[in-house]
């Protein structure tokens, strides 16, 4: 039994944002450890949807509710009483985040403190781990990595509303949470760029590619040599459960961010990604649209420094970038050509295979 299993198994977990990429994934990896599992989320964000296609609805007890609603929140929250909860639910696109900024303020800051709200006025212990990401960082594109005590803001609506979202949880964690005797804790959790199977939201870079190659048609990349820290989803996931372990324990964890990134050698260009696609997928075409149009502004260089995680929680990252990319492009081309009939058990197959290499190379979260 391994650390997630002697931490979750037979507890009451609740996901907010459990639809949606990350949310499914780590839905499927908590129920794998026996986990009674729910989820909170508003909709189902994408068509296709690993949600669905793993029908993770049957397995769970599924509420669909609004997180700008507080009522509604406050209800579900203190009905279901969770043990850990994870909140992930937000409007996760840069995209978006350009044509409905009052819109995603709304959900990723009220939404937030909806969520803290409801556990303040709850009666019951509860670990909460806030989901926010590595654009809260006021990113000057500087080429180190930024650490858990540097600035925190953005240019972009989507990353002014991450970083408005930490200020909250600060906020929470310092007024009403850290006391001794509360029955709420909650962290941070900060990590970005991530890839995997499942993901089939607008505008980035993988789903684009898979679709239009299992179309057999040629994808447009406007930002080929825009430079990421790839990572598998099961990383910060890996990170966040391990992160929800030692909240359990160690209530000197109340208030404190973490970031889960990749290892520093991992940061590649989109046109590294791609390529390196290329040898888990037949007739792989794309285009450098670079220079044609405008587009919104992105970050041409973000990445994370990790040792607040590596030496406060022993955590680190598992797979390095051939991994990561084979293992996305495998769990896309068993969808798309049908070598998996049921998904929950492709899905649940990944997740063990990464259990294993973790094992395998003797990281502590395994033992």
């Amino acid at each position: 039994m391994n650390l997630f299993e002697q931490t979750y198994r037979d507890k009451k977990i609740l996901i907010t944002g459990n639809t949606g990429f990350k949310g499914s994934w780590l839905t499927a990896w908590l129920i794998n450890t026996g986990a009674k599992v729910y989820g909170l989320s508003d909709n189902i964000p994408t068509v296709p949807s690993h949600f669905k296609a793993a029908k993770l609805e049957n397995k769970i007890q599924h509420y669909y509710g609004d997180i700008r609603n507080l009522e509604n929140v406050k209800a579900i929250i203190h009905e279901i009483q969770p043990d850990f909860l994870f909140h992930l639910a937000a409007q996760a696109l840069v995209s978006l985040s350009y044509k409905s900024p009052a819109m995603t303020l709304e959900t990723n800051v009220l939404g937030t403190i909806n969520i803290l709200e409801a556990l303040r006025l709850g009666d019951f212990s509860c670990n909460a781990i806030m989901i926010t990401s590595d654009k809260c960082y006021d990113n000057v594109e500087w080429t180190w990595g930024y650490r858990e005590t540097d600035r925190i803001g953005g240019k972009d609506p989507y990353s002014a509303s991450k970083g408005a979202a930490e200020l909250a949880i600060k906020t929470y964690a310092a007024s009403y949470f850290s006391k001794k005797d509360s029955p709420v804790k909650v962290t941070v959790a900060r990590a970005g760029n991530v890839i995997g199977g499942g993901d089939w939201a607008l505008d980035r870079i993988v789903p684009d590619c898979v679709k239009a190659w299992a179309r057999h048609e040629t994808v447009e990349v406007r930002n080929p040599n825009a430079t990421r820290p790839w990572q598998h989803v099961l990383e910060p996931l890996s990170g966040y459960l391990v992160l929800g372990s030692n909240l359990a324990e160690n209530p000197k964890l109340n208030g404190e961010p973490f970031n889960f990134g990749p290892s520093a050698n991992q940061n590649r260009t989109v046109k590294e990604l791609i390529e390196e696609m290329r040898r888990h997928w037949r007739q792989v075409q794309w285009l450098d649209i670079s220079s044609a149009e405008k587009h919104f502004h992105e970050a041409g260089l973000l990445k994370l420094c990790c040792d607040k995680a590596l030496h406060s929680l022993h955590w680190e990252p598992t797979l390095n970038f051939e991994e990561t990319v084979k293992m996305t492009a495998n769990w896309y081309r068993s969808f798309y050509e049908n070598e998996c009939s049921d998904i929950f058990n492709c899905t649940r197959k990944q997740i063990e295979d990464y259990e294993k290499i973790a094992k395998s190379r003797n990281l502590s979260w395994t033992i």
